[in-house]
């Protein structure tokens, strides 16, 4: 046995690494392939965009109207503020309940005191994600 012809013969490295390239690029094809098929990526909802215009009545009330922007299911949207709970006209699904709200449509709500954040929040149909599309700070 000749120990120089066993470290510069290299004859079956080049099909070894070969065949290992392929069955890497053959797996990482196949995942790709499977998540688009299977769908693992999810479908999320998205945001919808509007613009909320907020007009404050007194020290404890504001009115929040949809400005414009996208129709958004009535059961979708919430207004929330920090310190205290609010009358039922400051609910959009109670006021426009089972369908949209759209440009021009509004809730008043009161209880309010100076220095409240209130915000109009969106939720997505699975309750998945929320996104608050608009805030205000009562002065």
């Amino acid at each position: 046995m000749n120990i120089k012809n066993l470290f510069t013969d290299d004859d079956a490295v080049s099909p070894v690494i070969g065949v290992i390239l392929m069955v890497a690029i053959t797996v990482i094809l196949a995942a790709v392939i499977g998540a688009f098929v299977l769908d693992l990526g999810g479908s999320q909802e998205k945001t919808p965009q509007a613009s909320f215009d907020w007009d404050q009545n007194s020290t404890d009330a504001v009115t929040v109207t949809l400005e414009s922007g996208e129709s958004i299911g009535a059961d979708r949207l919430s207004t929330n503020f920090d310190g205290g709970s609010f009358n039922s006209d400051g609910d959009w699904a109670t006021k426009y309940s089972g369908s949209e709200v759209g440009a021009g449509d509004y809730v008043v709500v009161t209880g309010l005191s100076s220095g409240d954040e209130v915000r109009v929040v969106w939720t997505s149909e699975s309750g998945e994600t929320s996104s608050t599309l608009s805030t205000y700070t009562l002065q």
